[in-house]
């Protein structure tokens, strides 16, 4: 924390003692909820909820985050290593799924020692680590072992959508990297017999952004063509345009349906079959819950 270099950015922050880097958030950790989550993919909400805690800051702090309030750092509130480990338990108690990490890179040491306390206190569950892609591989071996389910997103494969849209140039190759590492880690996907829920695998998701129906074909192929049925593929439609993006004029609309469906062309066309996708105007449903401190 000290010289954070946790994400590709390195930005070498002292956070430790509040020198702020691209995420903003010093060393302690800071959350903005904690509850049963039940707009997750299937495999990972079943009909119980996700255990998901959100936690503030992010690496990526993309123009179109539906996250933002967040992941600018503009909500949480202050928690000890020790209180998260008691954030996972009552989780656990309530009857979570798993426990699905949200925007977690910039905590990875932090969270995995609450892990390793819950664990001794008790907590059984699977763990998703739930994060934009844009991560070191690295970082993500501290997570070998406490980690059974990635769901990572996959946004961009050209370095110019990266760049305009994230500040980060070099995301698509980050990517490649993390995917690879995370499918190394906890191998092909495997489901519990009863509740169809996954309790080790990963998960790749892309939000499809309007405009860019070829870069999303591209990462589909790329995807399918390197991992095949060694990964699940969730292809999303929810894209909403949010304040700040009318800068963006290009992605200040939703997706259509026509640019939805040649999406999902491709992925039929590739041979995907371990795969989501979202029916419907999905755009019009919030997604997007209340960050009011629940749970933390």
């Amino acid at each position: 924390m000290s010289d954070c270099t946790l994400c590709p950015r390195e930005c070498h922050a002292d956070r430790l003692h509040g020198i702020l880097g691209y995420c903003m958030e010093p060393a302690a950790i800071t959350a903005a909820r904690a509850a049963l989550h039940f707009w997750e993919e299937p495999c990972i909400s079943g009909e119980c909820g996700s255990g998901t805690v959100f936690f503030s800051g992010c690496n990526l702090r993309c123009v179109f985050c539906q996250n933002h309030e967040i992941a600018r750092g503009k909500a949480g509130k202050e928690i000890t290593v020790e209180r998260l480990a008691e954030i996972f338990l009552e989780l656990q108690e309530k009857g979570a799924a798993n426990i699905n990490l949200v925007t977690p890179t910039h905590y990875v040491p932090q969270i995995v020692e609450a892990l390793k306390q819950a664990g001794e206190q008790g907590l059984m569950l699977p763990v998703v680590y739930n994060c934009g892609g844009y991560e070191k591989v690295e970082t993500l071996r501290l997570l070998e072992g406490y980690v059974d389910i990635y769901l990572p997103d996959f946004k961009y494969m050209k370095s110019e959508t990266a760049l305009r849209y994230s500040k980060a140039a070099d995301y698509p190759q980050r990517a490649k990297e993390a995917v690879e590492e995370m499918v190394r880690q906890v191998g092909s996907p495997r489901f519990c017999e009863e509740t169809g829920l996954m309790q080790k695998g990963v998960v790749v998701r892309h939000l499809v952004l309007p405009g860019h129906v070829k870069e999303a074909g591209t990462i589909l192929r790329y995807l399918h063509e390197t991992y095949g049925n060694r990964i699940y593929l969730s292809i999303m439609n929810q894209y909403t345009p949010l304040a700040g993006v009318e800068y963006f004029p290009e992605i200040n609309r939703k997706v259509t349906k026509r640019e939805y469906e040649a999406v999902l062309s491709v992925a039929v066309d590739c041979g995907v079959e371990n795969g989501f996708f979202q029916e419907g105007d999905t755009a019009k449903e919030s997604f997007i819950p209340p960050f009011s401190g629940e749970g933390i």
